[in-house]
């Protein structure tokens, strides 16, 4: 798996997921669009610890500045 998430891209990710989170729990979002706010927190946060993004995959896209071989 070929990283495709650059640096900028990670920090911002985090930063919706920990608002969404905050969101939920403050109860503000609740019901099914705060379920689904979690769950979209929960893929940006996986997606950035591991510095890939299928969707970028299927967009031929790239925002990671190092270029793999």
């Amino acid at each position: 798996m070929k990283k495709n998430m650059g640096g900028v891209d990670k920090a911002i990710r985090i930063i919706v997921a920990l608002v969404l989170i905050a969101l939920y729990f403050t109860g503000t979002v609740t019901g099914t669009w705060g379920v689904v706010g979690l769950v979209v927190a929960a893929v940006f946060v996986l997606t950035s610890l591991v510095s890939f993004c299928p969707l970028y995959t299927l967009l031929g896209m790239n925002t990671c500045k190092i270029k793999s071989a």
